[in-house]
């Protein structure tokens, strides 16, 4: 997707909030407890700008066993911020707000998030519309090494 002349313009239909939800779900399936601990490794060596909460308390990195709610906001750029949910350690996953990704500066910070994920995780990181997990529509592809259509966006 990126780097192949107006990619803004063939995935504009995915990064309509009218369309997909504003909230997108992202996520890597089949992760295990080290490869959540790659994605925190990740964050800190790259030094996006993060804040750990937990029920609205903001709290140091870190993850008690017994936490409530836990996110970590992560903004790999001042203008984009992803959500982590600590919801299951057999899937890492996490929100963007599609109104902050409107903009060809805004889906390369969005899609260079996604494969430095990727990368770091060997495993494949999918966007699915709102709601409707186990239907991406893009996403970083490990065998390609980019971030790649997987659904039709004349079909949306």
């Amino acid at each position: 997707m990126e780097g192949e002349g107006s990619p803004g313009l063939r995935v504009k239909c995915f990064f309509d909030p009218d369309m997909m939800g504003s909230l997108p779900d992202v996520r890597v399936p089949h992760t295990s407890v080290e490869d959540w601990q790659a994605v925190l490794d990740l964050v800190a060596e790259k030094g996006w700008e993060r804040q750990y909460s937990e029920g609205g308390t903001v709290l140091a990195v870190s993850r008690p066993v017994d936490a409530e709610c836990p996110d970590l906001r992560v903004w790999p750029t001042a203008d984009v911020l992803a959500i982590f949910r600590f919801h299951a350690v057999e899937e890492v996953d996490f929100d963007v707000d599609l109104r902050e990704l409107q903009g060809q500066e805004r889906l390369d910070v969005f899609c260079g998030f996604l494969r430095e994920i990727g990368r770091r995780l060997g495993k494949p990181v999918l966007m699915d519309p709102e709601g409707d997990d186990g239907h991406p529509v893009l996403g970083f592809d490990v065998e390609d090494d980019r971030v790649v259509l997987l659904a039709d966006p004349q079909v949306r």
